[in-house]
């Protein structure tokens, strides 16, 4: 199948990858004579390559939610333990200041004042503690004190426990059935390993719960007329694109069998292609997907997935539609006719595109059907590879979202199409806070997180 662009990215080791960086630097950028011109020109370097060929989507899958037989077979694929459930967790929340996401406590860490100070800090303009309290179902102390992180977790289980008992089977039966992949960043990953033996894997096998420490890179210099890797320069991560093609180096994900952290058990490449062909699906959460604090499992668009992968789709993508009124930026749906079929392209690759003209976007929230092919073909071709130059050096920005130019992909929509909420800046936080109040008044959910904390199922 054809691409938007055609990647050299050896993914072998840490080390190829770092010299594909190189590599692709010297060959793509070296008419610039520095930094500061490839910035100037960042958006012409990584436009698309046809956007003025672009023409609006063909074909957009309408989910129907009143079909009863792929709701049944979505069911009984998750309770069989047949989807992977990746969990994408390396967030630093650098625009909420409030350290990683996976971390933030907002009934510990936030009162109103500190609220309305952020977003103050945010608009710019003063936001008054009445004002902040007026968006709140309950003041933030009132929630249960729960990290983003734990929620994230425990609301699977909670579902997942829930779907037990709907099919008449063993909540702890079901949920040791199931397989997930959790990111986390390097600074992240002791904190991450200890919330989960404190919360005895939620309820999970341990072997079947797989980490995988998403890398830092320092950036790339120039001197001379040749790229070189500046140790330096600040690091930072390569985007989500570089956490999907890192899963396909050897010995990068583990699991934490044993009683202690350090009883790692890390995974060969040739072991974790075994394991991703024994999945009928892999789903792709974002941490800060703050509808999913109500509920993570959504049988009706999965059991479309599942029509769609037999059909022969190798990934699967939401899309909503943009608000005329306010339209906002993002990735954009077309149809590219050298290609000859519809393509997400990223919003950095749109160049000085109206956002207006963008009538689909992408909600971020991704599937792939027989994961193993998805991973198979970044691990041979890896992904297109952006740049950016952040504080004087470059840095790659691959998407994950890009696999959609390597596997078959179809697209989707609700008849309802539903905002993005996602927790991504201060103005985010009271939508947060409504929903953790939701999550909480769960029947059954505060109870359910008290079993858990205590070693129970």
């Amino acid at each position: 199948m054809p691409q938007a662009q055609t990647p050299v990215v050896d993914l072998r080791s840490r080390e190829h990858y770092l010299v594909s960086c190189i590599a692709l630097a010297q060959e793509k950028l070296s008419r610039f004579g520095s930094l500061a011109e490839i910035k100037a020109q960042e958006r012409l370097i990584n436009i698309y390559p046809r956007l003025d060929q672009l023409e609006g989507p063909h074909l957009i899958h309408l989910l129907n939610e009143d079909a009863p037989e792929p709701l049944r077979l979505a069911k009984e694929a998750v309770a069989r333990g047949e989807v992977l459930f990746e969990h994408a967790a390396a967030g630093e929340g650098t625009r909420l200041f409030l350290g990683p996401k996976y971390f933030i406590n907002i009934a510990r860490d936030l009162s109103l004042q500190e609220m309305a100070h952020l977003l103050s800090l945010e608009s710019g303009k003063v936001v008054a503690e009445e004002a902040m309290a007026s968006q709140l179902d309950c003041p933030p102390q009132d929630l249960l004190p729960l990290s983003l992180g734990s929620r994230h977790m425990l609301q699977l289980a909670f579902d997942l426990a829930r779907l037990a008992r709907e099919l008449g089977e063993s909540p702890a039966e079901v949920l040791a059935r199931q397989h997930l992949l959790v990111i986390v960043s390097e600074e992240m990953v002791a904190g991450v390993e200890k919330d989960f033996y404190r919360w005895h894997f939620y309820g999970f096998r341990p072997d079947r719960v797989f980490f995988m420490v998403q890398e830092s890179f320092h950036g790339l210099n120039v001197q001379n007329g040749r790229f070189f890797y500046d140790q330096t320069s600040p690091r930072r991560l390569h985007n989500h694109g570089q956490m999907a093609m890192q899963q396909a180096m050897d010995r990068q994900l583990f699991s934490l069998p044993g009683a202690h952290a350090w009883e790692k058990a890390y995974h060969s490449r040739d072991a974790v292609g075994d394991w991703l062909q024994g999945f009928v699906n892999k789903i792709s959460y974002n941490i800060e997907d703050l509808d999913y604090l109500t509920g993570s499992l959504d049988f009706h668009s999965l059991g479309l997935v599942l029509e769609l992968g037999e059909k022969g789709f190798r990934m699967v993508m939401e899309v909503v539609a943009n608000n005329p009124e306010k339209p906002q930026k993002g990735g954009m749906l077309a149809w590219d006719p050298e290609l000859d079929r519809d393509v997400m392209v990223e919003s950095f690759q749109l160049g000085d595109l109206p956002t207006k003209e963008i009538a689909f976007l992408n909600r971020n929230f991704n599937h792939y059907p027989r994961p193993f092919e998805s991973w198979r073909r970044v691990r041979d071709e890896g992904l297109p590879m952006p740049v950016a130059v952040k504080e004087g050096f470059l840095y790659y920005q691959p998407v994950q979202g890009d696999i959609n130019f390597l596997v078959p992909t179809a697209f989707f929509r609700r008849r309802e199409m539903l905002p993005i909420k996602n927790l991504k800046t201060p103005a985010a936080l009271a939508l947060a806070v409504n929903r953790m109040a939701a999550q909480d008044r769960q029947p059954g959910f505060r109870e359910f997180a008290q079993r858990l904390r205590e070693g129970g199922k």
